[in-house]
């Protein structure tokens, strides 16, 4: 019997997989990965809740529990990326680096050593393992996660099991009913994948010392005041705190003097782009010899069709149609014939 050890993260999604994992033959052990545990002011970090309802589960179903402690990787892995990508100006996406550092490697490995065969997480992705390890997308468009998974590795890949590829959001909380799981009815958690409810500005002034500065339109007229060059990204209309008229968008940033730049242009050619640019680019597979590609420039964003180019920085890729804000330090992701690429971070 082949045994495999599932992320449990005291969510549906994850205690389904186990379920599922568990009627399909395999030995199951749960393991509750301990990434994050710091409270921050008036936002206790929910880990503890999420641990039992994890543990909850394992009992439900009867099968082993472990918690694996990668707190110490986490916030150096993780955490020290983010935080310093944002100091640069850029907009990291942590819940990608989790994937690739942790959940994938980290997880993956230590699981191995323990016996394990095969790993599973509660992702809404598809693998198949035949002729060679491919990440496809899930049946369910709205809750398709591989733009999180893109930088998984082959090798990874191969010794990994998504079960929810094939169902959609309704079906998994039917399941959970039919499985009398405890998570059935809990609400998914959002924000920051680590810290539960936090918001990302309120997680970044832990970390960084912040101070006003001036916001400027298009036409190099200072219109008001910014709370910290950091906390603002590209496409951005909420929370600039400039008033009246027509909305402001973010089309800028200078992070050495501390200036947000801002249009009340919808059309402003800053804001849109039918080219975007690669670096630390990562292929699950090899390097694709068709250069006609999908790219998916952020979580639920249409697929878009491109041409794509190998260049001395990296790679450029052509867009059929225009995209709006394209935010350095987000990542593209490439799809063929439903087939995830890879992909690589937009500068």
């Amino acid at each position: 019997m082949k045994k495999v050890y599932v992320g449990l993260s005291g969510g549906v999604d994850s205690s389904v997989t186990a379920a599922l994992l568990q009627e399909q033959g395999y030995a199951v052990t749960g393991v509750y990965m301990k990434n994050w545990s710091q409270d921050l002011p008036g936002m206790p970090c929910p880990w503890k809740e999420d641990y039992l309802d994890a543990k909850r589960v394992a009992v439900q179903l009867g099968i082993p529990f472990k918690m694996y402690d990668f707190e110490t990787d986490y916030k150096h892995k993780v955490v020290d990326y983010m935080v310093q990508e944002y100091k640069e100006g850029r907009t990291p996406n942590p819940d990608i680096m989790c994937n690739q550092e942790i959940k994938f490697k980290l997880f993956l490995n230590t699981a191995l050593e323990d016996g394990a065969d095969y790993v599973a997480t509660g992702h809404y992705a598809s693998v198949s393992h035949a002729p060679i390890p491919q990440l496809r997308i899930a049946k369910d468009d709205n809750k398709d996660q591989t733009y999180f998974l893109y930088r998984i590795r082959e090798s990874a890949l191969a010794k990994t099991l998504f079960p929810l590829g094939d169902y959609t959001k309704p079906e998994v909380r039917k399941l959970a009913e039919k499985f009398k799981l405890i998570t059935a009815s809990k609400k998914e958690s959002m924000g920051i994948c680590f810290v539960g409810k936090v918001g990302i500005k309120e997680f970044l002034e832990q970390y960084v010392t912040t101070k006003p500065g001036d916001v400027i339109d298009q036409h190099g007229t200072s219109v008001g005041t910014h709370e910290g060059a950091i906390f603002y990204t590209i496409g951005q209309r909420h929370g600039l705190n400039v008033g009246g008229g027509l909305p402001y968008y973010v089309i800028g940033k200078d992070m050495k003097k501390n200036q947000v730049f801002v249009t009340t242009d919808i059309n402003d050619k800053k804001l849109w782009h039918n080219k975007l640019k690669m670096t630390n680019v990562h292929w699950i597979n090899e390097e694709p010899s068709n250069p006609n590609v999908l790219v998916r420039t952020r979580h639920r964003a249409p697929l878009i069709q491109g041409t794509i180019e190998k260049t001395s920085e990296g790679y450029t890729i052509k867009l059929e149609n225009e995209i709006r804000a394209l935010t350095p330090g987000q990542s593209a992701v490439l799809y063929q014939d439903g087939i995830v690429l890879g992909g690589g971070i937009i500068f």
